[in-house]
Parts: C-alpha cells; sequence; structure tokens
C-alpha cells in the first residue's frame, strides 16, 4: 500500500537541496532557488533529511527512494502494532484499519520520518513506564538529536513527551479503583527520570545549524494564516471525498468500540487521542499520527468485544495447503502493485507536471525570470535549476503570507496582476491551462502561447 509513484510536490526541491548540500559541503542558509528571495535568510530544517534523500537517489533512482519510504511506513505501522492488544487477529485489524485511515497523506517526504520517529517515540514511552527501565530515558535526548535535524516535527516529540509525564503523574495520584484495565497505577519514583529526559532532550534541539532558531521555527509555521488556509496538507480532512472515507470509518468504529467494551482506557491514552485526534481534523497531514496512537486503543476494546485468540495448536494439513495458498496471493499482488508504482513513474508525472514545456525550456532556453504554479515550484527546481529559478515553491515559510497573497493575486488575476508581474521581470509563465492567470496571459496582446495541452500553458512576454 505504501509503495506508490514519487510525486510528492516538495519532494524535488528537498532532493535538489541534498544535491546542494553535498556538492557545496555546505548546509544554505540563504535562498539559492528562486528569483524573488535569492540570497535572503532561509532555515534549511530538514537539511539531514535532504541528504539521505539524495544518497538514496544517488544510489538507487527514484526506485530505490520509493521502496525506502514504503519500508518507514511500514515500519511505524508495525511499531503501533507490536503495542496493540490481542495479537496477531484484533491487533492486526485494528492496524489495517488505522492504516487505510491514513493513507492520502503518505509519499516520499521528510514528515514520514517525524512519522516513524513519533511512532518509536510513543512505543520508547510505554515500555519505560510499563518496564521502568531507565536506559530508555538515555536513549531519547539521542532520538531528540537526530529528530531536530531531520525535520521540525520534532516539536511533537517535545511536547507529547511533557504531556505523558503530566498524565502519568496525575494517574500515579488516582485511586487504584479508577484504573485503567489495561495499566497499573504508574510508580512515581519513574517520573523524575522522565522528567530529566525532557530537560536532555531540550538541550538535545539545541544542536543543529540553526541553533536556537529551530526552537521559534515550528511556531511560525503554525502561526502562517496563508500556510494554513491555502496549503492543502494543512487543511481538514474532505470527509465527501471517497480518500477520507476509511478515516470516518475508523472513528466510527474507534468511538463505538469505546463505547460497547466492558474495558476502561487509561486517563494517559484518552488524552492523548483526543489532542492529536482534534490535530488531525484540524489538518490531514496529522492523520497518520493520529493512527498510530488510537490503533492500540481500538485493539484494547476490539479484543475485550471479540475475543479473538491465536490457535497455538499445529494446523492441518489442508489448513496448511490453503494458508500457502492465501500467502501466494497476496505475495504476487504486492509484488505486482510495487512493479506498477515503480515501473509508471514516468507516466504519473506526465500527468501531473508540465513535462512538455519543460522540455521545450530546456531545448530553447528562453531569457527572464519565471512565474509557476504553486505546485509545480519544487519540480521546477529539480529539473530547471541552476539555469532558472522559481517564482514560488513549497516553502511557503520562506516567503512568507505577503508573498504568498501576492502570487494568489496574480494566479487569480487580480488587480494589477501584470503590473506585478512586471515588477518581478516575469517574461515566462508556465501555469495550468485552465487556471485565471491563464486566460489573463491568452487575452494579452503582450504575452504570446508556446506550448499547451489540456494540463499545462507555457507563454513568453512579447
Amino acid at each position: 500500500m505504501s509503495t506508490r509513484a514519487v510525486l510528492d510536490a516538495d519532494f524535488w526541491w528537498h532532493l535538489r537541496t541534498g544535491q546542494w548540500i553535498i556538492e557545496n559541503r555546505a548546509i544554505p542558509h540563504s535562498d539559492p532557488f528562486s528569483s524573488s528571495f535569492q540570497g535572503k535568510p532561509w532555515i534549511a530544517h530538514e537539511w539531514l533529511s535532504e541528504i539521505i534523500l539524495y544518497a538514496l537517489y544517488r544510489a538507487g533512482g527514484l526506485a530505490l527512494l520509493a521502496l525506502t519510504f514504503a519500508g518507514i511506513i511500514t515500519l511505524a505501522y508495525f511499531l503501533s502494532y507490536w503495542r496493540s492488544f490481542g495479537k496477531p487477529y484484533t491487533a492486526g485489524i485494528a492496524t489495517v484499519l488505522g492504516a487505510l485511515a491514513s493513507a492520502p497523506v503518505w509519499g516520499v517526504r521528510p514528515q514520514m520520518l517525524t512519522f516513524l520517529l513519533f511512532s518509536f517515540w510513543l512505543f520508547l514511552l510505554e515500555k519505560y513506564f510499563e518496564t521502568g527501565n531507565k536506559k530508555i530515558i538515555i536513549l531519547l535526548p539521542i532520538i531528540m538529536l537526530l529528530w531536530v535535524n531531520l525535520h521540525a516535527g520534532y516539536m511533537l516529540g517535545l511536547a507529547f513527551l511533557a504531556i505523558y509525564i503530566f498524565l502519568k503523574m496525575i494517574e500515579s495520584y488516582m485511586p487504584s479503583t479508577w484504573s485503567a484495565d489495561n495499566l497499573n497505577i504508574p510508580k512515581r519514583d519513574l517520573l523524575l527520570p522522565a522528567g530529566a529526559g525532557f530537560f536532555a532532550c531540550i538541550i538535545a534541539v539545541m544542536i543543529n545549524p540553526n541553533g536556537y532558531e529551530m526552537f521559534i521555527y515550528p511556531f511560525g509555521t503554525l502561526g502562517s494564516k496563508a500556510m494554513m488556509t491555502l496549503i492543502a496538507e494543512w487543511l481538514s480532512p474532505n470527509f465527501q471525498s471517497p480518500e477520507w472515507m476509511p478515516l470516518a470509518l475508523f472513528l466510527l468504529i474507534l468511538l463505538a468500540s469505546g463505547l460497547f467494551s466492558r474495558r476502561r482506557s487509561s486517563l494517559t491514552d484518552i488524552a492523548l487521542a483526543v489532542i492529536i485526534g482534534f490535530a488531525a481534523l484540524r489538518s490531514m497531514r496529522n492523520v497518520p499520527l493520529f493512527a498510530v496512537v488510537a490503533i492500540p486503543i481500538l485493539s484494547f476494546h476490539l479484543d475485550g468485544i471479540l475475543h479473538f485468540s491465536a490457535n497455538r495448536n499445529k494446523p492441518s494439513k489442508k489448513v496448511s495447503i490453503a494458508n500457502m495458498g492465501i500467502l501466494i496471493i497476496i505475495l504476487f499482488a504486492g509484488i505486482a502493485q510495487v512493479s506498477s508504482a515503480l515501473l509508471n513513474q514516468s507516466n504519473s508525472e506526465k500527468e501531473i507536471y508540465p513535462v512538455a514545456a519543460i522540455d521545450w525550456v530546456k531545448n530553447n532556453n528562453p531569457k527572464g525570470n519565471v512565474f509557476n504554479t504553486y505546485g509545480w515550484g519544487g519540480y521546477l527546481i529539480w529539473q530547471l535549476y541552476p539555469n532558472y529559478r522559481v517564482y514560488i515553491d513549497g516553502r511557503a515559510d520562506l516567503y512568507g503570507d505577503t508573498y504568498l497573497q501576492d502570487f494568489l493575486t496574480i494566479y487569480q488575476a487580480g488587480p494589477d496582476w501584470e503590473t506585478k508581474m512586471q515588477k518581478a521581470d516575469i517574461k515566462i509563465a508556465l501555469v495550468e491551462t485552465d487556471s485565471p492567470i491563464a486566460n489573463a496571459l491568452s487575452r494579452s496582446s503582450n504575452w504570446k502561447i508556446i506550448n499547451r495541452n489540456n494540463l499545462e500553458s507555457l507563454y513568453i512576454r512579447q
């Protein structure tokens, strides 16, 4: 399920950044890729992820990247399965439901590394409070040191660690009659080492190329109104879309299982599910994080209702043959799915990116700055840099709300759109054929259409 063509709009500028870092043997602190912000400060907070992306690409191309990130996604769910109750059957059902619910946002992107680390983070926290093994606490700042250099989602780990300690402290003071069915009352002597681990993690966050700025960066992103309202992955899941129906089903089953099961979840489980569940309903990019929190809770209650158990007796010959047949069918279906995803990369790119127009630009080398569609900026950086720099791409944190609004004014052919393009010295425009700006450019005597198809239109200023 997680092996698919590499099509994420931001992947391409991440890949180019990884190449830039390796070739220049430095981490960029200013923007090298855009025409408007070239040389201006830029926090390349995912620098380590980008090195990994480019190293994998050099080693095995997009196919190796797709397979590696499929493995990362699968491992994140395996850790959630391992935390679940009723293995293998009930835990397996809950894991598959959670995976289906969050599949729309999978992809080859640094965010999937946060997904894996978050799942591992929860696994370690549960193990620590179950076993009291203080060696686990030593692992936390080490993971945080890696996490802060891979992705800004490290803040999620810090926040959940603080919330987890606080909730466990409350649980430790709850009467035994209030304790959940799946956990003993936490020992209070485990709270102090966990608190020390939290402060060690804060120190670890400082060890990055941007220093203390990494504490501020996530809040700047969350505080951007333009990003939260204009970028699709920050929007709420659209439950009218078929791809999000499994999430609606997962939520309903989770609520129903909690109502009909006689078991009680711990205060920590309930609070964490509510917090990350709210975040998932606010932004679809948080849905996989909600899934790995909720899967063990769902399995706990389903196990109390269904009472599945693994048959430990040796299966009969007929059952063994049937099992082998099912396994072979699944194996070949999986190979077919993976092969299809990897072999269709080129065709998939042509369906969503302006491949024909880019080829024309490479062959004819027109002069001037480029105006481009937001979602194509990363792909243009990968295909055309350093000969051309983009007007905009997925690094919305670099551009800021004012610039994003200016882009929208031009894209929607709003007031003074042509004046804004002239001010930016735009002489090449590459936009969707059905976009408002494409219609305006077609009607303008100042622009000549060079290439046009159902997807993209390429214009040159006369």
